[in-house]
């Protein structure tokens, strides 16, 4: 890192649900870093199981949420961000992950140096993301991040000179985002669940602001299996579905030809799952395309209602940002 980098104060937000061992190892690389996270916080998202007292003895000493309901990893990031902006302490950036994300010794330091790279060339990203990979080291395919259209081939290559590369959205696993554009666009959608929250979220920040992948910030993302989400989503296929819906016809997260293009692929994408899977999930792809096109997502503090203090805390946050 170079010596001149400004001081961040970064706040590290992980949401955890019934995988105590998981959680341990990323808590442990937590801990084990060059450039330690300022202040932890763990959403316990009402575990059945060990997890809980795993994050509450922990050595790294978090500061622990435990839910009263299971509000999945969007009502979890979406209660991490608003208690780390509302509980008093000052932060300038917000470490997103999963408990199955196990960050590199100098994941976060590769990240900050990435931004400090850029402030020097006049460039404040709003989200720095790292590279994701799976335990054998190949590039994960479920943490892509998409490149941004239409940067000229000269602009790439420049930004390629100082390790980054411009992206139009980013996954939760491992995502550095400025504070201040929480402050400014508000926070995810609890009510997503699972799936595509950190597709809008991101997306939302990164139409008017700049966003960069950091390829030498490495994270494992310890999944069960080498796959993306599109491989046999089961159940959760009626989250995919229903989510990629209401990102692309209930917000302005993406431009209209984003729109056409992304919500094409997704189409795609379903259809060649339903093949691969010989219709077993068309009864739930059915109930995400209704609930996509006839429902809207609650709004987040009704979602957190069964958490009054969490739900007040995101409420204070989005009325500052105005959403």
């Amino acid at each position: 890192m170079p010596a001149d980098l400004a001081p961040m104060h970064v706040t590290a937000v992980v949401v955890t649900y019934n995988r105590p061992d998981l959680l341990r190892e990323s808590l442990d690389a937590l801990a084990d870093q060059t450039r330690p996270a300022d202040r932890v916080i763990i959403i316990d998202n009402a575990s059945t199981d060990e997890s809980g007292r795993v994050a509450d003895e922990h050595h790294i000493g978090a500061d622990v949420l435990h839910l009263n309901r299971n509000v999945g990893g969007a009502g979890g990031f979406t209660v991490g961000m608003a208690h780390a902006l509302r509980s008093g302490e000052h932060t300038d950036f917000l470490w997103i992950m999963d408990d199955d994300t196990v960050p590199l010794p100098d994941a976060l330091a590769e990240l900050l140096a990435a931004d400090h790279r850029l402030q020097q060339r006049g460039i404040s990203a709003a989200v720095l993301s790292s590279r994701a990979v799976w335990t054998d080291g190949r590039d994960h395919p479920m943490n892509s991040s998409r490149t941004r259209l239409g940067v000229p081939q000269s602009e790439v290559e420049r930004f390629a000179e100082i390790g980054v590369r411009p992206i139009r959205t980013a996954s939760f696993v491992s995502a550095l985002i400025r504070a201040g554009e929480v402050r400014t666009h508000g926070l995810p959608k609890a009510d997503y669940f699972i799936w595509s929250d950190d597709f809008e979220f991101t997306g939302r920040l990164l139409r008017s602001g700049q966003g960069f992948a950091v390829p030498g910030s490495v994270v494992e993302h310890r999944t069960v299996a080498f796959s993306n989400a599109a491989a046999n989503p089961g159940s959760r296929m009626r989250y995919d579905v229903r989510n990629r819906l209401w990102t692309l016809l209930r917000t302005d997260s993406f431009t209209r030809k984003e729109q056409v293009l992304y919500g094409g692929k997704s189409a795609l994408g379903w259809g060649r799952t339903l093949l691969r899977t010989r219709g077993d999930l068309l009864p739930i792809a059915w109930r995400g395309l209704r609930e996509g096109l006839r429902e809207m997502p609650r709004m987040n503090a009704v979602v957190l209602g069964a958490d009054p203090e969490r739900a007040e805390e995101i409420r204070a946050v989005e009325k500052a940002a105005r959403r």
